[in-house]
C-alpha cells in the first residue's frame, strides 16, 4: 500500500505558474467555461488539501471533477497552474471583504463586519485556509509576488484608513498593520487549527454554535481594545 503524501511538502515549481494564473484571470470566458473552471478548482482544492502538491495527480483532479483529463488540461495545462489558481482564489476571497472596509463608515461596524466574514470563510472553507497556510509555511514560493504587491498595497491602503480613524479619535492609537495581522491570525485559527479545537472542545457536528461564540468573544475583545474609553 502506498503511503499518503505529506501535505506540507513544498512544491518544486517554476514561477511561470503565477503568470499563467494571471492570464487565466484576465481572458474573457463563456459562462460554461466559468462553471467548468470553478468545478475544477473545487475538485483541486479537495485533492490538494488531502494529498498535498506532490501527492496530487492531474488524473485525480479530473476524476474528482468528473471530466476527462484532456478536457481539464484545456483549462489548466499543468498541475502547478491548478495549484496556483486554487491559492489565488482563496486569497481573493479573503481580500474582497478587506477591500470593502469603508473609510467613511462607522469603524466598529466596518471592523466587526470584516471579522465576521473572515470567520465565515474559516467555517465554510477550512480546507482552503489550511492549504494556504501550508504554502505560507513553505516560504510562499508561488504567492510571494502577490503578497509583496497586491496584498502589501491593500494592507497599506487600509492601514491609512485606520490611521484616519485614529487621527479623528474614533479608535485607539494602535499600529494598523499589527491590527490586520491580529484579525487574520484569530479568524484563520478556527480553520487552520480545527483539529486542536475539536480535541479541546466538544464542538459537535454543527460548527455554527462554535463560530457564533467565537465571534461574540473576538468582537468584544477587539472592540474593548479599539474603541475610545468614555
Amino acid at each position: 500500500m502506498s503511503k499518503r503524501k505529506n501535505k506540507s511538502e513544498a512544491p518544486v515549481l517554476d514561477m511561470d505558474a503565477e503568470n499563467h494564473a494571471r492570464a487565466r484571470r484576465t481572458r474573457k470566458k463563456t459562462r460554461i467555461q466559468q462553471i467548468n473552471e470553478q468545478r475544477i478548482l473545487d475538485a483541486a482544492l479537495d485533492i490538494f488539501s488531502t494529498f498535498g502538491f506532490r501527492g496530487t495527480t492531474v488524473d485525480q483532479v479530473a476524476q474528482a471533477a468528473e471530466m476527462s483529463k484532456p478536457n481539464l488540461l484545456y483549462y489548466f495545462r499543468r498541475k502547478q497552474d491548478m495549484y496556483v489558481a486554487v491559492l489565488d482564489r482563496t486569497l481573493e476571497m479573503w481580500l474582497n471583504p478587506f477591500e470593502d472596509i469603508d473609510e467613511n463608515g462607522d469603524p466598529e461596524q466596518e471592523i466587526l463586519a470584516y471579522i465576521k466574514r473572515k470567520l465565515e470563510f474559516s467555517k465554510n472553507q477550512p480546507e482552503a485556509s489550511r492549504l494556504f497556510m501550508s504554502e505560507i509555511l513553505q516560504g510562499a514560493p508561488l504567492l510571494k509576488p502577490l503578497l509583496q504587491t497586491r496584498v502589501k498595497s491593500l494592507v497599506e491602503a487600509k492601514s491609512a484608513v485606520f490611521r484616519k480613524w485614529i487621527g479623528s479619535g474614533k479608535i485607539a492609537d494602535i499600529d494598523p498593520t499589527h491590527l490586520v495581522f491580529m484579525i487574520w491570525a484569530v479568524t484563520q485559527h478556527y480553520a487552520d487549527f480545527e483539529a486542536q479545537i475539536k480535541a479541546v472542545m466538544d464542538t459537535g457536528e454543527d460548527p455554527a454554535p462554535l463560530f457564533e461564540d467565537a465571534y461574540k468573544t473576538i468582537s468584544r475583545v477587539f472592540m474593548q481594545g479599539l474603541l475610545p474609553r468614555s
